[in-house]
């Protein structure tokens, strides 16, 4: 259980809570404003971060981290319902700007133009 008075108290268990460790705790990817979840589609756990990040873990794929406008990106199409599926990685650089991969596909963010782009694989 982690607090803070702005996100209140918030559960964090098993591999969510070991990727909020690697990511540096309360100063990564910030407070839970969440308790850990089970998403919609019943098959993984979830948590939100204060500092625009969401971590997802699934049986197939394990906890990752998904950050920023890739996240927003992300839940605009429906979370893991959508069909990107899962995140298989955290975030990570790549030429002009960053990129998630998920079962189904990847997430590119645009530096230049602060642009997304989904691609389906």
């Amino acid at each position: 259980m982690y607090w803070s008075p702005g996100s209140g108290a918030h559960e964090i268990q098993g591999g969510i809570r070991t990727k909020w460790v690697e990511l540096g705790w309360e100063t990564g990817a910030g407070y839970p404003t969440t308790d850990e979840s089970t998403p919609p589609d019943g098959i993984g756990r979830y948590n939100h971060f204060t500092n625009h990040t969401s971590i997802y873990w699934s049986p197939a794929t394990g906890p990752h981290a998904v950050v920023g406008t890739i996240r927003d990106t992300w839940a605009s199409l429906g979370w893991e319902k959508s069909r990107l599926g899962y995140p298989s990685s955290d975030e990570y650089s790549i030429p002009g700007g960053r990129r998630s991969d998920f079962q189904h596909g990847y997430i590119t963010w645009t530096s230049a133009n602060n642009t997304t782009q989904v691609t389906y694989t």
